[in-house]
């Protein structure tokens, strides 16, 4: 029965991964055509910024063809994200018990919310001061020509990079919610966290102030965001007269739940 159960649950994620890729593919096919439009408005801000007459080149052979269809291929996963993740709930949510699931679809809903926020954030406001910023101070004796696939390679770690920075808050409440850490550590810690942030925005950022402050001061903003919202919605350990600490309510939940076996079948 145990061998069976997890051939059922091998096939379901085969299907589930195949549904996604299916609809991905979907997308990418109905965003072929456009993948040039789409670089254009990728490199909108980059070219805003540009002296005039100056644009960017391809040193590649094919770069010109290959570089728009990755762009083409990244906004059809973010199109399709929605539908990718429902197909990952789906497979998951059968083996969770409720109060799981209940805390699980929001934090995954969340911070897919924040990721785009953070990406949307970095695009429409941080490109264009670093841009203006490294431009103004670039000598006038040189032609400013960017490769179109080093503009695409910087675009994608700062989006990764504000992306993840936007998960913070997310991560905070989780660490606090879980009880690994409390928000009293969290409190203490927190110089070490304004210093971290500043380290990894001049190493995951180009080496100018204004794209490392941009960086470093939202992920120490998002960090205090990520301490309101963990008072906000942890609960507190009660104790008794004794001092001592009482379990949550999820921990005897879970204690409870541990101790009935549900039956749990093939994942459907």
């Amino acid at each position: 029965m145990g061998e069976d159960t997890f051939i059922s649950h091998l096939v379901e994620l085969r299907d589930r991964l195949l549904r996604a890729l299916i609809a991905v593919g979907i997308v990418f096919v109905c965003l072929f055509p456009f993948a040039s439009d789409l670089y254009d408005f990728l490199a909108q801000p980059l070219l805003g910024t540009l002296p005039q007459g100056a644009t960017m080149i391809a040193t590649g052979v094919v770069t010109p063809f290959l570089i728009p269809v990755k762009v083409a291929a990244m906004v059809a996963f973010s199109v399709a994200l929605p539908y990718v993740l429902y197909q990952v709930w789906a497979f998951v949510a059968p083996g969770l018990y409720a109060h799981e699931k209940k805390l699980v679809l929001p934090l995954v809903i969340v911070s897919t919310a924040l990721f785009f926020v953070g990406v949307a954030f970095c695009y429409f406001f941080v490109f264009r001061l670093v841009f203006d910023f490294v431009f103004n101070v670039a000598p006038k004796s040189i032609t400013v020509a960017p490769d179109i696939e080093n503009y695409l390679n910087f675009v994608l770690t700062l989006f990764l990079a504000f992306g993840l920075t936007f998960e913070v808050p997310i991560v905070v409440l989780v660490l606090t919610r879980m009880g690994i850490v409390t928000i009293e550590q969290l409190v203490e810690i927190r110089p070490y966290f304004i210093v971290g942030a500043f380290v990894v925005a001049a190493i995951v950022t180009p080496p100018d102030v204004i794209s490392q402050l941009l960086l470093a001061f939202p992920m120490w903003i998002l960090f205090e965001v990520g301490l309101l919202a963990a008072r906000a919605f942890s609960r507190p350990r009660a104790r008794d007269e004794t001092g001592y600490e009482k379990p949550e309510e999820d921990a005897i939940e879970r204690e409870l739940d541990s101790t009935q076996t549900p039956e749990k079948g093939p994942n459907s």
